[in-house]
């Protein structure tokens, strides 16, 4: 592989993680705002947003490709809504002092995609896979018995995520006509949440924000989609092996961010279960890493 296009991925992947790394800074300056509320927003600029960018890019033609069948715009209306149950429970985490939790559940994500393999696509799992699931599984065993209950929000964020990377990797729709069409199935039901906040007196996007306010929730879509298109560029200049390598670097900024920058507390037995979960991670990107100098 040219070096030069390997040194250009690792850029775009570290771009692309590294903002979505930060992205708990940005949303904690719209703490004040309901996570419903920049969810609409943020769905509503970036179907904006990447409009333009088809448009400049003149790609609408692959849109369209994708409204001629019905399965494909089924299956996209999926991930919209996987996708956005992970932004608003993220958004919900970030405004409720729960970065470390949310954290967790993006480390736990590279596991449910084992399981995922495991239970839908009928995958083999390897010696090392089994052992990186157990870890995982011990983690949440651990926090269950430490708090009294099931990590409810790092699951949810996990099999969100996890569950939307499984339908778009079977769906043969570019990354950016893919965000624009997943923002534009969920304007329905944002243009449905503003209708009954209508109702209750209450309003919402430009109405009732000061002007940072509402820049902050105008860039906020763009910064949905410029990560994206940085992650494509990395995916396109990278081996599969290196780009696993670099997604953790979201969760780590986040974990750093809640602990040094937000100062959310850290339990000892939280501590254990993170401690299960990068275990698990090690071993399953040894197992990865050994697979992919298999096939290469």
């Amino acid at each position: 592989m040219n070096t030069s296009r390997q040194l250009a991925g690792v850029g775009f992947g570290l771009l692309a993680y590294g903002m979505w790394g930060f992205f708990p800074l940005f949303f904690r300056q719209l703490a004040h705002v309901s996570p419903m509320d920049v969810l609409s927003n943020r769905a509503a600029w970036a179907c904006l947003f990447v409009g333009l960018l088809l448009s400049l890019r003149r790609q609408w033609h692959k849109v369209a490709v994708v409204f001629g069948s019905w399965r494909q715009l089924l299956m996209l209306v999926i991930a919209a809504s996987l996708i956005g149950t992970n932004w608003l429970v993220f958004l919900w985490a970030v405004a409720n002092q729960q970065v470390v939790a949310s954290s967790l559940g993006y480390f736990l994500t590279p596991l449910v995609n084992v399981v995922l393999g495991l239970v839908v696509l009928k995958e083999r799992l390897n010696r090392l896979e089994w052992l990186s699931v157990a870890l995982a599984l011990a983690a949440i065993a651990n926090e269950v018995f430490a708090i009294g209950s099931l990590p409810w929000l790092s699951l949810i964020l996990a099999g969100t995520f996890g569950t939307y990377g499984l339908v778009r990797k079977r769906l043969p729709v570019d990354a950016v006509s893919g965000l624009w069409l997943e923002t534009l199935a969920m304007l329905p039901v944002c243009g449905l949440y503003a209708w009954w906040q209508s109702q209750n007196g209450q309003a919402m996007w430009f109405a009732g924000h000061d002007l940072t306010t509402t820049a902050l929730l105008v860039a906020a879509g763009a910064l949905t989609a410029l990560p994206l298109l940085a992650f494509a560029a990395a995916t396109q200049r990278l081996d599969l092996a290196t780009v696993g390598m670099l997604m953790y670097i979201n969760p780590t900024l986040q974990f750093v961010t809640a602990i040094w920058l937000f100062g959310e507390p850290m339990r000892v037995a939280q501590l254990l279960s993170f401690g299960l979960i990068w275990l698990g991670l090690l071993v399953f990107s040894w197992s990865a890493w050994g697979k992919y100098r298999q096939l290469a």
